[in-house]
């Protein structure tokens, strides 16, 4: 019985799958995962063809977006390049910089770190903060006018 219900939704969710999807692999492996989700919820196949391909369609953005969040929190930078380039900067200005660092908010303190010292883009840094580009560029503009009342 899941065989017929398989062949008759297939071709459909193979074709919104690979729409939302990087590659081939990853809408496979949506398919694959709603499906396995599907079998612990067996009323799914009750439900009349249209609701049950409404269902797969839902379920599968749901698994691609959570999975897209995960991998944002898995991201961890290439901190090591950071110990191959030398230090224009002494010991103690490296401290001064700091110190003035640390005067900003968190999040400002971070994108800044992101956009000069791992060069990521402002379209970059929105997608693992959860914001717009052009509130990236706001918050760096906001913290570097903070950053040059230190300076005069």
């Amino acid at each position: 019985m899941l065989d017929h219900h398989y062949e008759q939704l297939f071709p459909d969710l193979w074709r919104f799958a690979n729409s939302i999807a990087r590659h081939e692999h990853e809408a496979g492996d949506l398919i694959h995962d709603a499906w396995t989700r599907a079998m612990k919820h067996p009323h799914v196949f009750d439900l009349e063809v249209h609701q049950q391909r409404a269902w797969f369609f839902k379920t599968m953005k749901r698994l691609l977006i959570d999975e897209r969040r995960k991998s944002q929190r898995e991201d961890v930078f290439d901190y090591t390049i950071h110990d191959r380039i030398e230090s224009p900067f002494s010991d103690y200005e490296k401290i001064e910089v700091m110190e003035i660092l640390s005067t900003l908010p968190e999040e400002e303190r971070t994108i800044l770190f992101q956009k000069y010292w791992l060069g990521l883009s402002s379209a970059e840094i929105g997608r693992q903060h959860n914001m717009p580009p052009s509130t990236v560029r706001s918050k760096m503009k906001t913290a570097l006018k903070q950053l040059q009342k230190y300076e005069e």
